[in-house]
């Protein structure tokens, strides 16, 4: 099975910075893609950024120019700089993996998966 484990959050002042962690755990072959998600009204999740294998980024627009996307693929693990944090960003981040192609019990597999959240709180 594949699991994603997030780290990084907390609390943080405006102005300041947080680096969020996504490692994906498991017997991985591949991935298409990683990304952030952070929740919104309605219970729904919007993006925040994203990555493909190859490095093709994703921003959402309120974050551009402050947050960036980065991939180390031999670790399966995928990060997210948060710089000039402001309150609105404050919100539960989730990790989000596409079409994770790995080795089960019943032979090769391929899913997509979520992480369980890590909250990050900007305030003074």
């Amino acid at each position: 099975q594949v699991e994603l484990v997030e780290s990084g959050g907390g609390l943080v002042q405006p102005g300041g910075s947080l680096r969020l962690s996504c490692a994906a755990s498991g017997t991985i072959y591949s991935w298409n893609g990683m990304g952030w998600y952070r929740q919104v009204p309605g219970n729904q999740r919007e993006l925040v950024a994203s990555t493909t294998r190859s490095g093709i980024t994703k921003y959402a627009d309120s974050v551009k120019g402050r947050f960036t996307i980065s991939v180390d693929n031999p670790k399966n693990t995928v990060y997210l700089q948060m710089n000039s944090l402001k309150p609105e960003d404050t919100d539960v981040y989730y990790c989000n993996a596409v079409r994770v192609v790995y080795e089960s019990s019943e032979g090769r597999r391929y899913g997509d998966y979520w992480g369980q959240g890590t909250r990050v709180t900007v305030s003074s």
